[in-house]
């Protein structure tokens, strides 16, 4: 089978890859339908993921067709379409005991530590697989993934209705984020810089979009919770000074959940959170959420289509990489079909 490989920074190629066997029995064999192209997937073509090594197989947002199944496999059969969960665990750490398999400490991502879906062909656990009904088309079934990232920021932020959230960041998990906090019945501020995907925020319901380069953020923030704060923020931007930036932001009992992995320090005093009573909360993968979404892709509760701006045929991945370079600003979610 054919396998898009990232071979190292910058260079992408073709392999052929010896095609996958089922070998045990709780296992599946899934042709590969659609991949979500993430940022991380980029950061492995620029050579900037230090998680990752190469050659890699990119793509851990990815839908596909159930080809065959295992002896013990009862839920799945041959022709059903899944969404796979590309984290594995070891499930015997502090971690995985505690029922946060997403910190565990042998935690692998598909795409990232070990070979994702830009292939024809992958072998995962049937535990892994989640069913998605044929009315959905592949490309949005791909998207059930970074919705369950939506799905565990917003969980860790304990958006509750009537809360006041700002998102700060309209890339997809922040459009994603927007979604899950509207239907949890918040009021919703996101900002961003890119005026089309605040359009796109516009859209799905944001009831104030943001652009910091022509308004004040501390001032649209303090007119949109009449003076309060914001009683959730979490922060898909991940730079230092957003952080900084979520502290100041939060109202008094308020929340503050972070996405980001930026090594850089921030500066912040002890005393903008200790007097708030703020709860600073990291968010990392997802925990047991596919089922949740996979229900609010089932019926409509969110819209993966509107997120996708762009999609690519395989063979025409090279193509979606120099848009991604050169005009990033209209770019929301891509897709590649194989």
């Amino acid at each position: 089978m054919k396998a898009l490989c990232v071979t190292e920074a910058h260079k992408i190629e073709f392999l052929e890859k010896e095609t996958p066997k089922v070998k045990n029995e709780n296992e599946v064999l899934i042709k590969i339908k659609a991949v979500g192209i993430c940022g991380s997937d980029v950061h492995i073509y620029h050579g900037t993921n230090p998680l990752a090594t190469y050659p890699r197989v990119i793509g851990h947002e990815f839908s596909g067709e159930v080809v065959e199944t295992g002896s013990a496999v009862t839920h799945l059969k041959a022709g059903d379409r899944v969404s796979v969960d590309p984290v594995s665990t070891c499930g015997v750490c502090y971690a995985c005991r505690t029922g946060n398999k997403n910190v565990c400490a042998e935690l692998e991502v598909s795409g990232v530590h070990t070979d994702g879906g830009m292939q024809e062909f992958v072998v995962v656990p049937a535990t892994r697989a989640y069913k998605f009904s044929s009315d959905i088309p592949f490309e949005e079934g791909a998207l059930i993934e970074p919705f369950t990232i939506a799905a565990q920021s917003t969980s860790k932020g304990d958006i509750r209705e009537n809360d006041t959230v700002f998102v700060m960041g309209a890339g997809p998990i922040g459009l994603a984020i927007l979604q899950v906090a509207k239907s949890k019945g918040a009021r919703v501020m996101i900002s961003d810089f890119n005026e089309h995907r605040l359009s796109i925020a516009e859209n799905l319901g944001a009831d104030l979009t943001v652009n910091p380069g022509k308004k004040d953020i501390y001032e649209a923030v303090k007119e949109f919770t009449n003076g309060e704060g914001a009683n959730v923020i979490i922060d898909a931007v991940c730079i230092p000074q957003t952080f900084e930036q979520a502290v100041e932001l939060a109202s008094a009992a308020g929340r503050v959940v972070l996405l980001g992995f930026n090594p850089t320090p921030s500066n912040i005093a002890q005393v903008n959170i200790t007097k708030k009573g703020l709860e600073v909360k990291g968010s990392r993968l997802h925990n047991n959420q596919f089922p949740t979404v996979v229900d609010w892709f089932e019926n409509k509760k969110v819209d993966a289509k509107k997120l996708i701006s762009h999609t690519f045929k395989v063979e025409d991945v090279q193509e979606m990489f120099d848009l991604i370079e050169n005009d990033p600003s209209k770019v929301c979610k891509i897709v590649v079909t194989l």
